[in-house]
C-alpha cells in the first residue's frame, strides 16, 4: 500500500510540473549540456593561439606545420628528441627499442657550422639530417650553440658558446663600441643563413630556436643586458627573413624572463628548457604559466628542452599542455655511445613507456602527412577525427 501511494504522489507531482512547463530531467540535461559547452568554450579559449606566423611571406609548408601545432595545442603533446645523428640516430634507436615508437620531432643543432668551429675542422651534417627527417615525415627543430668568433675564444675552443670560455662583450658590440665584433657576428649569421637556404629551397619547415636560454647568463649571448640580446635577436630575424628570405622558419623564442622577450612581431612560439633532476615527473605547471604570461598575444608554448620526461597525466590534470617536449640527447636517454641500451638515470623505463604509449602523446607513426596537412579538410585534426585524436 505504501508503494502504491508513493507512486501516485510521484505521478501527480510529475503531472503538475509538466503543466507548469518545468521538467526536472529535461532541465538537468539542458544544464549539463550548457556546462559542457561552457567548459569546451573555456578550453578552446585557453589554447587558441594567433593564427598567422610573424613572417608575412611564410612558406606554404611553414604554414602547414604551424597549423598542425596550433590544431594540436591543448589536445595532444608532441614527442621530441635531440639527436646529433638525426632522425635514425642513436637516441632514436634506443627509444624505439625500449618503446616500439619513434619521437615525432627530431632536434638538431647548427653548432658545428659556426665559423670558429669549422676553422678547426668540424663538419656540420645538420642540413642533410633535416632533409632526411622531412623525407621521413618528421617534424624538425633546430637550435644553434653559437661558438663565438675565434677572436673572442679564451678557453676550450669547442665550448666557445659558454661565457666562461670567451671574452666577448655583447653590450659593447651592440652599442657600437666594438665595430669589429659586430661585423664578425654578422659574418657568422651570414654563414648560418646560407646553410639554411638549402632547406628554404626545398621548402623544408623548421622550428628555428636561436639564442636560446636567453636570460640564464651561461651563454655569451645572455651575458649582457637584455636590451643587447633583444637587438641581436631582432637583427637576426631581419637578416634571415628579409635578406636571405628564409620564409621556411618558424621562430621559437626560448627565454625564462619576460624582460628578455624580443616582441610579438619576431616570435611565433615560445618555450622553456627544463632540467628538474632525476625521476622528477612534475608537469612544470608554474613554468608553463610563466611563459603564458610573457605576452598578451596567445602563443603556443613548448618544453623546448628537457632532461627527464614529465608525466602526461599530470600535464593534462594541471592544464600544462606543452605543445611538445624535446629531450636532450646523451645521458638523458643512454649511457652508451654504441649500444642501444636505455638508461634510467633520469627517466625510469616505466615512465618512458607510459609517455610514448599515452593517448595524448603524438609519436612519429601518428603524424599526418606533413607535406599535405591542411589541404582540404584538416588531415589529422580532431575536427575530422584524424590521427591527432588518439
Amino acid at each position: 500500500m505504501k508503494r502504491s501511494r508513493i507512486g501516485k504522489r510521484i505521478l501527480v507531482a510529475a503531472f503538475l510540473l509538466l503543466l507548469s512547463g518545468q521538467c526536472p530531467a529535461c532541465g538537468s540535461a539542458e544544464k549539463g549540456s550548457e556546462n559542457a559547452e561552457s567548459s569546451e568554450t573555456a578550453q578552446r579559449s585557453e589554447f587558441e593561439v594567433k593564427k598567422e606566423l610573424s613572417d608575412p611571406a611564410a612558406s606554404v609548408n611553414a604554414k602547414r606545420i604551424y597549423q598542425y601545432l596550433a590544431d594540436n595545442y591543448g589536445k595532444n603533446i608532441i614527442s621530441g628528441q635531440y639527436c646529433d645523428q638525426g632522425v635514425f640516430g642513436h637516441e632514436m634507436a634506443v627509444i624505439w627499442k625500449a618503446t616500439g615508437k619513434f619521437p615525432a620531432m627530431v632536434g638538431l643543432d647548427m653548432m658545428d657550422a659556426s665559423p670558429s668551429r669549422e676553422a678547426l675542422g668540424t663538419e656540420c651534417k645538420t642540413i642533410d639530417q633535416a632533409i632526411e627527417a622531412w623525407e621521413n615525415n618528421s617534424l624538425i627543430t633546430i637550435c644553434w650553440h653559437w661558438n663565438a668568433p675565434t677572436k673572442y675564444l679564451t678557453g676550450t675552443w669547442y665550448s666557445g658558446f659558454y661565457k666562461d670560455h670567451t671574452d666577448i662583450d655583447l653590450d659593447k658590440i651592440m652599442n657600437g663600441e666594438d665595430r669589429e665584433g659586430y661585423d664578425l657576428l654578422m659574418a657568422d649569421m651570414d654563414a648560418i643563413a646560407k646553410d639554411l637556404t638549402k632547406l628554404r629551397d626545398l621548402d623544408i619547415p623548421v622550428l628555428w630556436r636561436p639564442l636560446h636560454e636567453a636570460s640564464g647568463g651561461w651563454f655569451w649571448w645572455g651575458n649582457c643586458d637584455a636590451e643587447s640580446y633583444i637587438k641581436l635577436y631582432r637583427i637576426m630575424y631581419e637578416k634571415f627573413t628579409k635578406e636571405y628570405e628564409l620564409h621556411n622558419l618558424i621562430w621559437v623564442w626560448n627565454g625564462q624572463s619576460k624582460s628578455w622577450y624580443p616582441g610579438d612581431d619576431v616570435v611565433d612560439m615560445m618555450g622553456d628548457d627544463i632540467y628538474p633532476g632525476k625521476h622528477k615527473y612534475s608537469s612544470q605547471q608554474s613554468k608553463y604559466k610563466n611563459l603564458k604570461n610573457t605576452t598578451e598575444t596567445p602563443m603556443i608554448v613548448a618544453m623546448t628542452e628537457n632532461g627527464c620526461l614529465f608525466d602526461p597525466d599530470e600535464a593534462v590534470n594541471d592544464g600544462a599542455m606543452w605543445s611538445y617536449f624535446g629531450t636532450w640527447g646523451g645521458e638523458f636517454v643512454t649511457d652508451s655511445d654504441t649500444l642501444n641500451v636505455y638508461s634510467e638515470t633520469y627517466t625510469e623505463k616505466e615512465m618512458l613507456e607510459k609517455v610514448y604509449s599515452h593517448e595524448r602523446v603524438i609519436t612519429r607513426d601518428e603524424l599526418p602527412d606533413l607535406k599535405t596537412y591542411g589541404d582540404g579538410e584538416k588531415a589529422g585534426s580532431t575536427e575530422t577525427g584524424g590521427t591527432t585524436e588518439k
